[in-house]
């Protein structure tokens, strides 16, 4: 009998939720128990702002040495998370069927964006969507909070702030979209490239485990808006915490799947801005989003995101 395949995921309730949603699909699929592996990250026990402790990636790395060490034979990790420098050692086995990637509004007495009063305090931990709230020009008060999702909601329940953005995927997972006081308009509220996907990876040379796991849970269509977006975050060689946001989707063509991709990038203040979109086939996803992202380099984008990370 085949020994389980074991799953590496980091303690947060989210996380194992995540990794529980992906190992129950991976015990169906490839017809083999499978076992949780809990793996703390930096980012889990530190409380320090994400930028000073080396970004979204913190997340990432403590799973992927576990992996190469042979403790756990899949990762699962926020897609969002991981940096766009490959790492020839490991596979991105699989990027099952993404969830709605908008951001969401929790705000006190159900207010939307546009019912919040001016000066009213929003927390996020992201620079970018800090960013796009400044640049809505609604007068604010966007300050940097850190935890996880309870720890972020229970800051506006104690009146800490009125209102926090997160993730629209994180709370569908937890079920608790009922919290939901406004889903946000990518018009007003990019998301990050990758958002509400999850990535599951293997280690390079565990070939047929690679092709067991993608044929398993892998969704193409998933997968190439993804890509698309990624494309554009290492055109522009912006880090996951880098204030840009990117948002491709997949729609039926003449021709077959066409993908639509917008993005963003702005100054930390969010008073400059650089927005293109673009068009093309998904099985270029990669070419559209690096020739997006070559666009918005010539238009200025490069002295955003240096600003940004300098």
């Amino acid at each position: 009998m085949n020994a389980p395949v074991r799953v590496g995921t980091r303690a947060s309730l989210l996380a194992r939720t995540q990794s529980e949603h992906v190992a129950g699909a991976l015990c169906e699929g490839l017809g083999r128990d499978v076992e949780l592996v809990e793996v703390t990250t930096a980012g889990d026990v530190s409380t320090a702002p994400l930028a000073t402790i080396g970004g979204t990636g913190v997340f990432v790395s403590a799973l992927r040495d576990a992996l190469l060490r042979g403790e756990v034979d899949v990762a699962v990790h926020s897609l969002k998370d991981l940096p766009t420098l490959l790492d020839e050692r490991i596979a991105l086995a699989a990027v099952p069927l993404r969830e709605d990637p908008r951001d969401v509004l929790l705000a006190r007495d159900g207010l939307t964006l546009g019912e919040l009063p001016s000066g009213a305090r929003i927390g996020t931990g992201s620079p970018r969507r800090s960013a796009q709230l400044n640049a809505l020009g609604l007068g604010f008060d966007v300050v940097a909070i850190r935890g996880n999702v309870d720890t972020r909601i229970m800051k506006v329940a104690s009146g800490h702030v009125d209102a926090v953005v997160l993730a629209r995927a994180g709370l569908a997972r937890l079920g608790r979209l009922e919290e939901v006081t406004e889903v946000l308009d990518p018009l007003q509220m990019l998301p990050a490239p990758g958002q509400g996907a999850l990535a599951v990876e293997c280690r390079a040379t565990d070939t047929e485990l690679v092709a067991a796991v993608r044929s398993a849970i892998d969704e193409p269509r998933s997968r190439a808006a993804v890509t698309a977006e990624r494309a554009v975050l290492a055109g522009l060689e912006a880090g996951c915490s880098a204030p840009v946001g990117a948002l491709a989707e997949i729609a039926e063509g003449d021709d077959g799947d066409e993908l639509w991709l917008r993005a963003v990038a702005l100054s930390g203040d969010g008073a400059v801005a650089v927005r293109r979109s673009a068009v093309g086939s998904s099985d270029d996803a990669e070419k559209v989003g690096r020739g997006l992202a070559e666009e918005m380099l010539d238009d200025g984008a490069s002295t955003l995101i240096e600003e940004q990370t300098s």
